[in-house]
Formats: C-alpha cells, structure tokens, sequence
C-alpha cells in the first residue's frame, strides 16, 4: 500500500501510546453508552416518475420501547440495532443524507447511520440504481448524474412526508458519502463535473480505480458529456463530507473553489493505488475554499475501512465466493475497524454538530433540536 502524503489537518490517532489507549478507552465508553439509545428504522422504494426506482433505508429517534434487531446482518458483516417500523418523534430533528461507493449498498455506513441517530438525527441512505449490490444494471450505471439527483428527490420526499422518520429541520441538512458517493456529495455541494478533463487526466494516471470505470460509469460516451456538467448543487443542504472520495480529478478547480459550504474531506491513510489519497481527496482538499474545508488522514485506515464491519472468518467467506474480494476486510494496521470507526465517528459528529449549530440533547435525544 502507498502511504498517504501528509496534509494540513490532523490524523486520527496520537503518538503517545498511553494518550492513544486512554482515548480508545473513552470512544469505546461514548459509544457503549450511545448504543442503548432508542433508533427506528424503516425501508421503502421511493420512484421519481422516471422509471428509476431507489431503495430508501431510514434511522431516526424514536420513544418507542421494544425489543430490537439487528438490521444489515448478514453472514459476513455485523448488523446495528434498531426498532422496525417504530414511531418517530413529532419534534424536529436534523437530517443527514448518505451515498455509498461503487457497487455498494446502505449497509455499508450503517455504523455512522445508527451512531447519528443515537445522536437525534434523521438519517437516510439510498441504494443508487445500476451502481448498488443488487442492482448492476449498465443502462443505469451509465446515467452516473442520477446519484446525486437520487439524494435531491430523496430529501424533497422526506420533508413533505414527516410521518416517515419526524420533521425535518430545514435549517440542519448534511450528506455524506464514500468512495462514488463522496463524488456524488460533492456534486450537491457545487462541484461540476468535466467529462474531457477527466478523460485527459485519466491518459496520465491510468490506474486511479475511476479510470478504469470510465465506460462502465459511461463517463466516456459524449452524451454523458452535458448532463454530467450541469450544476447539481442543492443549496439546502449545508455541510458534506466525503470519505475517501473518487473521481475527484474530474471536478473542475473553478466549480471547487466556489463552494460556500464546510466540507470535511477525510482520506484513507493506508491507501492504494486505485484511490491515492494524494490525488483524489487531496485534489479536492486543495481546491477547495481555505475558509471552508478541514482534512483528516486516517490513521490506519485502507479505502474499506470506512464500510461496515466484517464478522470473524468473513475474509474466507467472500474469497470462497469472490476470490479478491477479501480485501474488502482488510484494514491498514493493528487497530480493528470498531476502534477506527468510533474515531471516525468522534470526527464526524463533531464536524456536523458544530457546522450545523446542532446540540445533541444530553443523555436522552427524544427532546429535539435546539439552537
């Protein structure tokens, strides 16, 4: 693995050995103490008229009692738990949009999803048409400027339906995405898409793993050209972060160094060559504002690392299936991805929280937002 170029920011972990294993200690307690914390959850298909249907997946607060499930379980990655189809608060709650990565799905940030709704937000993922687990349909993974038109919809949806997962606080709207979906947050915060500066940039560094979904992405057919150049801002929502992003080369330094809304811009520090944080989420920290951007490297942490975790003996499980596909498991050092993401966790909330003027309540999050 290549390491990651060192940027302005902080990283993760500390260097003095009793710090770094206090500090465990105490995300580790946070998060032991966030977990008995009541969330809801729902599932439903949302259509946009266009013969392009996403699947939704909703967390939200909720005062109902009951016994929960493990929802997003499976034989190899652990599931969060959560209330099926429980009543949402009628208080206005803060809203947090996610997008996954390439052939992904909502399970993959569904420790994020479950921690910030343990935190009083809404959270909403969707499973992208063509470009999700279940759904590789090449038609669909070609219309690549359907993802973040995915998450517009999406979000107009829930604020005209409250009975979904409460009221949204229009005022306190975010997204985040990985890998693909932080290119698609990105697009909702200003950045425009250039299909020739892509290409031609993609002539220099052949193995950026982006170039090499060119075609199936459709990013080289020159009808794709228009439609990924038009602004997808969303002007509602106001802060994103993008974990270990893609694409990024193809955004424009002009559209980027436009953007009016914080960005956090987190990369994996154990990198690789299809996702060098030099060039991908480096490029786009350097474009971005001064004023409005903030870098994390990683530490420990490979492109996967930021999915959901993966059960004991889940690496021979999906070898056996997919022979490659283990590394999907695999993170950069001697810290289990729980540890990392509970640090990610720690950055992330902080950086909303403080970006949206949001405090969450203190030790029960069914009394809504408050400024």
């Amino acid at each position: 693995m290549c390491r990651a170029a060192k940027k302005a920011g902080c990283s993760l972990t500390g260097d003095i050995p009793m710090f770094r294993y206090f500090f465990l200690f105490f995300v580790t307690a946070l998060f032991s103490h966030l977990a008995s914390a009541d969330v809801g959850f729902r599932q439903f298909t949302l259509n946009n008229g266009d013969d392009r249907a996403t699947d939704v997946t909703l967390w939200y607060p909720t005062s109902d009692k009951g016994k929960s499930a493990q929802v997003g379980e499976n034989r190899v990655f652990l599931g969060t738990p959560a209330l099926n189809d429980a009543q949402p608060i009628a208080q206005p709650h803060p809203l947090l949009l996610l997008s996954h990565g390439y052939g992904g799905n909502w399970r993959n940030l569904n420790w994020l999803a479950s921690g910030m709704a343990q935190q009083g937000y809404i959270v909403a993922a969707v499973d992208h048409p063509g470009t999700t687990t279940r759904n590789k349909d090449k038609l669909a993974a070609q219309q690549l400027w359907q993802r973040p038109h995915d998450l517009t919809l999406l979000l107009s949806h829930l604020l005209k339906k409250p009975e979904l997962a409460g009221p949204v606080d229009p005022e306190r709207i975010a997204a985040v995405g990985h890998s693909l979906g932080g290119w698609t947050v990105i697009e909702l915060a200003g950045g425009k898409f250039s299909t020739d500066r892509f290409l031609a940039d993609c002539k220099i560094h052949q193995a950026l793993g982006g170039c090499k979904l060119a075609q199936v992405l459709g990013i080289d057919k020159p009808e794709s050209r228009a439609p990924l150049a038009v602004s997808q801002r969303d002007g509602r929502i106001k802060a994103v972060v993008s974990l270990d992003l893609g694409l990024a080369r193809g955004f424009t330094p002009e559209s980027l160094a436009q953007i009016s809304l914080p960005v956090l811009v987190m990369a994996a520090q154990a990198d690789s060559d299809d996702v060098p944080s030099r060039l991908e989420s480096g490029y786009l920290f350097d474009s971005l504002p001064k004023n409005r951007r903030h870098y994390v490297s990683v530490a420990e942490a490979t492109h996967f690392s930021f999915m959901q975790v993966c059960k004991p003996g889940a690496v021979a499980l999906i070898e056996a299936q997919d022979p490659g596909d283990g590394i999907v498991c695999r993170d950069g050092g001697s810290l289990p991805r729980q540890a990392i993401h509970q640090q990610l966790f720690m950055t992330i909330s902080q950086f909303l929280n403080q970006t949206l003027r949001y405090q969450p309540p203190h030790g029960d999050n069914h009394q809504g937002s408050s400024r």
